[in-house]
């Protein structure tokens, strides 16, 4: 009877070491995972949960772009502006050509309200007063990344006292503007 017990019990023993250790093996793999990695960023950056994210090719995207300094009319990572930053992610992510100036952008869209933003809608806003002047993209949970005349590449939140005054409207790449902008 005793034999039986120690077997038994070093049966669940043995089954419980073999759990832990592939949960731990589970949690290393997990931890080294560049993807991981780059949503566990994106989580604590944006406060979305990192099984939110959606679109990983987006958050890394602009994870290798965060900090490139503004640059008017600028389109590589020694500096950038705003709609050419958007036109690129829209280039490399969504494999979409979209338009060069925010305001010719805004045209080619599907106008949105803050409420009726999708991760990878395009944000519009107004800052000096009745057209257009500043782009970013839509990230989930009131972010956008964007490039920031005073601060580079960033992501920023729509309830931000400055943003939120100037936020236009949001906008979703029309179907039929996809297919007349994209290069085959």
């Amino acid at each position: 009877m005793i034999k039986k017990f120690l077997f038994s019990t070093l049966i669940v023993i043995c089954s419980l070491s073999t759990v832990f250790a592939q949960n731990k093996t589970k949690e290393t793999n997990k931890l080294e995972d560049p993807d991981n990695l780059a949503s566990q960023y994106f989580s604590q950056v944006m406060g979305v949960a990192v099984d939110a994210t959606s679109n990983l090719k987006l958050y890394k995207f602009i994870y290798e772009w965060i900090g490139t300094p503004y640059r008017f009319a600028g389109n590589t990572k020694k500096g950038i502006d705003c709609s050419a930053f958007a036109k690129t992610i829209y280039d490399k992510v969504f494999n979409t050509t979209i338009l060069r100036n925010s305001r010719d952008i805004f045209s080619t869209v599907n106008p949105l309200s803050k409420d009726e933003l999708k991760e990878g809608d395009l944000v519009f806003f107004r800052s000096n007063g009745r057209t257009i002047s500043h782009v970013g993209v839509y990230l989930g949970d009131n972010r956008f990344a964007h490039a920031s005349s005073s601060r580079g590449v960033v992501i920023s939140n729509l309830n931000e006292p400055y943003y939120s005054r100037i936020f236009y409207k949001g906008g979703r790449i029309l179907e039929a503007t996809k297919k007349d902008f994209v290069e085959e």
